[in-house]
């Protein structure tokens, strides 16, 4: 039996196109929004679920941060899906007769050139995908979709132009998630840590809890804060680090920093993609 694989979105998104390339031989499963991914891992329907967790030029994605340390899943592995917008259009249609971008607002806002260069007016749909998909349901001319290449070929539509994003770093990062976890042994190479703390009000709180990592040589790759329901008295830290919590130097570092911080959870112990090592 295949692996079933939740993203959120719809075909031909890129959510889409990252399971395509992480898990080629799974089963699909689109669902609606964040909610639903993660609750269709916590009731078993499906194996994995691809999460969003960072966008290159975008920064992070909203939603996840809050939903994931309390969804009870962990994070198992990550991958690194380029995105690589395409214009598209139904067919016969020309740059010329293109008067409407349709896409997601954040994906309108990564192909400024291309839309000023054709005096396009913006028009903002909840998904890429689902652009292409009422684009194609339009069958007008006039509009056309910002979306990839998978959609197009899924709904129908002619690609007029590939690769108009203003930058071509254009990136994002997908956390796999799971209802157990998957530590790889401490002696495999290329591990990533991602953990949770908090720490209170008070001056040096954060440099405090972080100074364990600094003097046993652990390298951090990621940091991000953010408020724990609305309040200003305490602020919640996403961690990420190289190494693996059983491994000395972590372990010590780790041990430290609960002397200085609340709640340090361990949400994911795996593999780094291959991709770090491109880039």
């Amino acid at each position: 039996m295949s692996l079933r694989v939740a993203y959120q979105g719809n075909p031909g998104s890129y959510s889409d196109l990252a399971v395509r390339h992480a898990f080629p031989d799974a089963e699909r499963i689109p669902t609606p929004n964040f909610d639903a991914l993660i609750g269709a891992l916590q009731n078993g329907d499906v194996d994995h679920g691809l999460l969003p967790c960072e966008n290159s030029l975008y920064g992070r994605v909203g939603g996840i941060h809050q939903l994931l340390p309390d969804s009870g899943l962990h994070i198992i592995g990550e991958h690194f899906q380029r995105v690589e917008h395409c214009l598209m259009a139904p067919r016969g249609a020309t740059l010329a007769d293109l008067r409407f971008a349709h896409s997601q607002d954040v994906a309108l806002g990564q192909v400024r050139r291309v839309i000023a260069e054709l005096k396009l007016q913006e028009v903002a749909e909840s998904d890429t995908a689902l652009s292409a998909k009422h684009v194609a349901e339009m069958n007008d001319k006039a509009h056309a979709a910002i979306a990839s290449e998978l959609a197009a070929d899924i709904y129908g539509l002619s690609v007029l132009r590939r690769n108009v994003e203003d930058e071509a770093h254009n990136t994002t990062r997908f956390y796999i998630a799971a209802r157990e976890p998957a530590w790889p042994a401490p002696d495999a190479p290329d591990i990533m840590t991602s953990f949770l703390f908090r720490v209170k009000n008070k001056p040096a709180a954060l440099f405090s809890a972080m100074v364990g990592l600094a003097t046993n040589g652990i390298n951090m790759t990621k940091l991000e804060s953010y408020m724990l329901g609305g309040q200003f008295v305490a602020t919640q830290f996403l961690c990420e680090v190289e190494g693996h919590p059983a491994q000395p130097a972590l372990a010590r570092a780790l041990d430290d920093m609960k002397h200085h911080a609340d709640h340090v959870r361990v949400l994911g112990v795996y593999p780094v993609s291959p991709y770090r090592r491109t880039v």
